[in-house]
C-alpha cells in the first residue's frame, strides 16, 4: 500500500518506519530537520515490540506541496492543536488521498476531518502506546497498555479500509484491531489520558509515582469521575458501565502497563511546546460547561497545565 503520514513525529515515524520495512510505500510530512539525517542514516525503531531498520526506503517531505503521489491513506499523527492545519493542507491534496485516518490524542479531531473530507473516508484510530524520539533517526517504544484501535467515524460495520489498515499494521509488528465503534475506544482512552498526563505534567512524575500517595489517587479518582460523567452527558460510552468499573481496571491493569511512562505533556513542557491539555481536561471541562456538568478537578487542572504553558513556551 501507499501510505502518507501527515506530523510525523514519534509516533509518525515508528509506524513509518514499521510499515515500510513491512514493504509498504511510505511518505513521511515531518519536521525539516529531520530530514537530512533520515536520508543519510535511515530510520530505526527499537523497544518492547522489537528492533526495525534502519529503513532508508521512506519518502521524507517538509510539506503536502511534495506529495505527488496517490495515497492508500493519509495517517494524522500530529497534535490536537494542530488538527486544523492538517484539514486544511491534507485539502491541498484531496484529490490524491483515498482514506484519511486521524490517530491523534484527544476528541474533536475526527468531527474536523469529516466535516471537511466526508464520513465515508475518514477512519478513527486509538493508539495507547508510548513512543519516544531518542535521538534523531531513532524511536524507541516504550509502553503499551493495548492493541491500536481503528473504525469508521460513523460507527456501526466495520469498513473494508479499517480492516485493510488494522492488518497491515498488525503484520507490521504493532498489534491493531478494527473495531465498530472507534468512539467508545477514544472516550476510554479520554479516561486514561484525562487521569494520568495533566496531573503528571503538573508535577513533574511519571505515571507510577502518581499512584503511589492517597492524595493523589484521590485527584485521579476525582478526575475520572467528571470524565465519565462528561461522556455520558454528550451520548457516548465506553467498555465499563460506571466510574468505578472503570477504576479497577484501570488501577489493576493499565497502569502497571504503563507505571514508568513519562506523561506527552510533561515532555512537551519540558521542551518549550504548547500541549494538548483542550484536548484533554480542557475538553472535559469545555464540555462541563456546555452540557451544565460541574468538572472542578478538571477544570483546575486544565488551568494549572496552561499556566505552565505559558511559563514555558
Amino acid at each position: 500500500m501507499k501510505i502518507l503520514i501527515y506530523g510525523a513525529g514519534a509516533l509518525g515515524q515508528a509506524l513509518g518506519c514499521m510499515l515500510a520495512a513491512e514493504g509498504h510505500e511510505v511518505d513521511l510530512i515531518l519536521r525539516e530537520r529531520f530530514i537530512p539525517i533520515l536520508k543519510e542514516n535511515g530510520l530505526k525503531v527499537t523497544g518492547i515490540f522489537g528492533d526495525y531498520g534502519p529503513v532508508t526506503s521512506l519518502g521524507l517531505l517538509p510539506d503536502v506541496s511534495q506529495a505527488r503521489k496517490s495515497y492508500d491513506y493519509a495517517l494524522i499523527t500530529t497534535k490536537t492543536y494542530d488538527t486544523r492545519q492538517a484539514v486544511h493542507d491534507l485539502g491541498l491534496i484531496d484529490g490524491q488521498i483515498k482514506t484519511l485516518v486521524s490517530m491523534q490524542n484527544g476528541c474533536g479531531n475526527i468531527e474536523q476531518l469529516v466535516e471537511r473530507f466526508g464520513s465515508e473516508r475518514v477512519l478513527g484510530s486509538r493508539v495507547i502506546t508510548g513512543f519516544e524520539i531518542v535521538e534523531p533517526g531513532l524511536v524507541k517504544i516504550t509502553v503499551s497498555a493495548d492493541a491500536i484501535h481503528v473504525g469508521s467515524s460513523s460507527g456501526g460495520e466495520i469498513p473494508a479500509s479499517a480492516s485493510l489498515l488494522a492488518e497491515a499494521i498488525s503484520s507490521a509488528g504493532h498489534e491493531c484491531l478494527a473495531v465498530p465503534d472507534i468512539h467508545q475506544s477514544l472516550y476510554a482512552k479520554l479516561l486514561y489520558n484525562c487521569s494520568l498526563n495533566p496531573l503528571g505534567a503538573i508535577l513533574g512524575v511519571h505515571y507510577g509515582a502518581l499512584v503511589e500517595r492517597e492524595e493523589t489517587r484521590a485527584i485521579i479518582d476525582e478526575v475520572i469521575t467528571e470524565t465519565f460523567a462528561i461522556i455520558t452527558a454528550t451520548g457516548g460510552t465506553t467498555p465499563w458501565q460506571s466510574a468505578d468499573e472503570y477504576r479497577e481496571i484501570f488501577y489493576a491493569k493499565l497502569i502497571p502497563a504503563t507505571y514508568h511512562h513519562r506523561p506527552s505533556m510533561l515532555q512537551d513542557l519540558e521542551n518549550g511546546k504548547p500541549t494538548e491539555v483542550d484536548g484533554l481536561a480542557g475538553y472535559v471541562s469545555a464540555m462541563g460547561a456546555k452540557h451544565n456538568v460541574p468538572t472542578p478537578t478538571c477544570d483546575l487542572l486544565a488551568s494549572l497545565v496552561r499556566f505552565k504553558q505559558a511559563q514555558a513556551v
